[in-house]
């Protein structure tokens, strides 16, 4: 199991970066080999459900995900959505956060707790490295794409 916090400043309002980092679809646009699913219907809300399927064929990996906290910015105020993993293999929770920053800039933070069945707490150092990378490079992408 790692647990890890990315940050970033975006030069977008906060509405924007909220909404290019809750529209599930737009993940699967900035992670290789990755289709989402959304199972609920719209718009998002506590007990909107997706799965995340990442990889090819019978070598892809499911990431059903359930939000358990709904809270958009408003009126200045951060917005803050809670994500748990409900998967076989990938296991844990998200929270993504958006506040006002100076200039009409925003802070987003994406704090993640991932654990994946079966391997061995020898590999979290790896594990915590490549996370890192991976969830790293899209929250770039999904704050840099429009």
């Amino acid at each position: 199991m790692v647990t890890f916090q990315l940050e970033r400043t975006a030069p977008l309002p906060i509405d924007e970066a909220w909404r290019r980092l809750t529209e599930w679809p737009r993940h699967a646009d900035v992670v290789p080999l990755t289709r989402i699913t959304v199972v609920t219907d719209p718009p998002t809300r506590e007990g909107t459900r997706f799965v995340a399927r990442t990889g090819i064929g019978p070598l892809s990996l499911a990431d059903p995900m359930e939000v358990t906290a709904w809270h958009p910015p408003h009126d200045g105020e951060p917005g803050l959505c809670r994500l748990v993993k409900h998967g076989r293999v990938v296991l844990g929770w998200a929270e993504l956060e958006v506040h006002p920053g100076p200039g009409g800039r925003t802070r987003v933070v994406w704090r993640e707790e991932l654990r994946l069945r079966g391997l061995p707490h020898l590999f979290d150092p790896l594990l915590d490295r490549t996370a890192r990378a991976m969830f790293g490079r899209a929250l770039n992408r999904l704050l840099r794409k429009a």
